[in-house]
């Protein structure tokens, strides 16, 4: 075999290889159940405390995993509700640890429920945030375990509810909670001393998940803690950091929490103090984000404050932006993962959500997404197609030159590059529209991967979910076991055709070897891009039904057969 057959062959296959591990689905396994202890203040030296997550936080304790409803029936609540959220604070500890997406549900059916962002402890995935002081001077200060008194039932755009609590030593903690019309909590802490002695505390703020990639986790978007800080984003995947390791860091303003597909949790922190910013993993499937502010000295009879806001829901794109612009959060929108490309990525999604409010559905609008681009690359296609038509015109010359100088490779390749010349032929530039495509084609996929808004966005016919592969596979048509592999849609096979129907139009390799391997790629793409989202699948096939028009009235033009 030659050694270009080889590297060809290669290449298909390591191409093959990576797409499947990209978009491999790790099965799930139970979670378990945790302990429940506060936040621990660590001192080393004469710096300031540190929240530490104890490892008994994440020990099983052996105990039943509880359903969430009769997790919150145990303690006293106030109830949190907006037009998007729903849930509730649990007033031990004044804990964010119930919060339901209204917007969104769990599956395309009806009763399946909203989404569960933020659960507490006992149920199958702990998920919630704390925020309070610490100190090192033996103050009795609010922790998870203090039961505060509220003033107020419920927790909405209208009505935010305020929290007390004394500790029975002449310092009184006061925290204000208000939400807005999305998912922005604030939070405004002051402490009043009476204690007759000057105090040192730090505010603290922590968010701590029990995480295992499940069906619904994506191989090519970031899962895990994230954040900015230090004007640079910061990204930890779980399977990446041991058991009790941490990561620090300084920063003045950024955010920092735990994000998934398409939600994510973050504190946002303030631009005028120091805060020192920590992601660790606390235990087998357990991790913690928190940070420690700067110090705040109280004398006696002042007040001491502080503020930090929490974000905890969808990863609506256009909100992110609107929430940077507003409250001047940095880099707030690449809690999106949007990749390499992210100057393409953005932008395709931007114009999307624009064709689809124009059109009023996503499928159209990826669809003429498809059509625009192809119109905005017509110059350069139209040249490398005319060039392509030229050479399939040429074929009969080329093999002839073939025939006659089959055993002097060196004077074949004169002579054709001679013909090239005289007819005015660049054989390179018919690789121009792919090279252009590649990064089109990854934003696109990539857009299709992050975007909520296309999550459950349905086509015509069987297509229900544009971000999911066609559901009408082989198996589905026929009711036979199919290995998964092999267990196409219809959308897939379409655009495999499309493929076939396109490079049929394309003038042949010079070399055989590579001419067979040429005609194999249509079948590869088809079963490498069979599993991928059918949003992505049908914009590929159209644009390749428009290349098959566009070139054959090139070739009519150019009067090739």
């Amino acid at each position: 075999m030659k050694e270009e057959t080889k590297g060809l062959y290669m290449a298909i296959i390591l191409s093959a290889a990576a797409v499947l591990v990209i978009n491999w689905i790790w099965p799930s396994n139970p979670q378990k159940v945790e302990n429940e202890v506060p936040a621990v203040v660590e001192q080393q030296n004469n710096d300031a405390p540190k929240v530490v997550a104890d490892s008994a936080l994440y020990t099983p304790t052996g105990h039943e995993i509880l359903e969430i409803k009769d997790v919150l029936q145990k303690d006293k609540r106030i109830a949190i509700k907006n037009a998007k959220i729903e849930g509730s604070l649990r007033l031990k500890g004044a804990r964010f640890d119930s919060l339901n997406l209204s917007k969104y549900k769990k599956t395309l059916e009806e009763d399946s429920g909203t989404i569960e962002l933020l659960q507490p402890s006992g149920t199958q995935s702990p998920y919630y945030a704390e925020f309070g002081w610490l100190s090192s001077e033996g103050i009795r200060l609010p922790d998870s375990n203090t039961v505060w008194q509220a003033m107020g039932s419920e927790l909405t755009p209208e009505s935010p509810i305020l929290l007390e609590w004394n500790n029975g030593n002449g310092i009184k903690f006061t925290r204000k909670i208000s939400v807005d019309e999305n998912y922005m909590f604030t939070i405004e802490q002051t402490i009043e001393n009476k204690s007759g002695k000057n105090i040192t505390v730090y505010p603290y703020g922590l968010i701590s998940k029990v995480y295992k990639p499940d069906d619904n986790s994506s191989k090519v978007v970031h899962e895990g803690m994230l954040g900015v800080v230090d004007g640079s984003l910061k990204e930890f995947a779980p399977n990446k950091l041991d058991v009790n390791e941490k990561k620090e860091f300084t920063t003045k303003g950024g955010w920092a929490g735990f994000g998934e597909r398409y939600w994510f949790s973050a504190f946002v922190l303030g631009k005028d103090t120091e805060n020192k910013v920590h992601f660790g993993k606390t235990g087998e499937d357990a991790f913690q984000t928190d940070f420690t502010g700067a110090p705040i000295n109280i004398a006696s009879g002042a007040i001491g404050s502080s503020s930090v806001k929490f974000y905890s829901g969808a990863k609506e794109i256009a909100l992110l932006d609107e929430y940077t612009k507003k409250h001047g959060i940095e880099k707030f929108d690449l809690a999106v993962d949007f990749g390499w490309y992210y100057f393409l990525t953005k932008p395709f999604f931007y114009i999307l959500e624009f064709l689809y409010h124009f059109i009023g559905n996503m499928g159209w609008a990826i669809l003429l997404f498809a059509a625009l681009l192809r119109l905005a690359m017509f110059p350069v296609a139209n040249k490398s197609y005319e060039s392509m038509s030229k050479m399939k015109k040429v074929q009969p010359k080329i093999q002839a030159i073939q025939q006659t100088y089959k055993n002097d490779r060196m004077r074949q390749q004169q002579a054709m590059m001679e013909l090239y010349r005289k007819e005015k032929i660049n054989p390179a530039s018919g690789c121009l529209p792919m090279f252009i495509q590649i990064p089109v084609f990854f934003s696109l996929y990539k857009v299709l991967n992050i975007a909520i808004e296309i999550r459950h966005a349905p086509f015509i016919g069987w297509i229900k979910d544009l971000s999911a592969p066609d559901p009408m596979t082989l198996s589905a048509m026929s009711g036979l076991p199919i290995p998964s592999w092999l267990d196409l849609g219809v959308w897939p096979i379409l655009m495999g055709l499309t493929m076939y129907l396109q490079q049929k139009l394309s003038p042949k390799p010079a070399n055989k070897d590579q001419a067979r391997m040429m005609m194999l790629l249509p079948i590869v793409f088809t079963f490498m891009l069979g599993h991928f989202a059918s949003g992505l699948v049908i914009y590929w096939t159209l644009s390749n039904v428009l290349s098959i028009i566009q070139q054959k009235a090139i070739m009519h033009k150019v009067g090739v057969k």
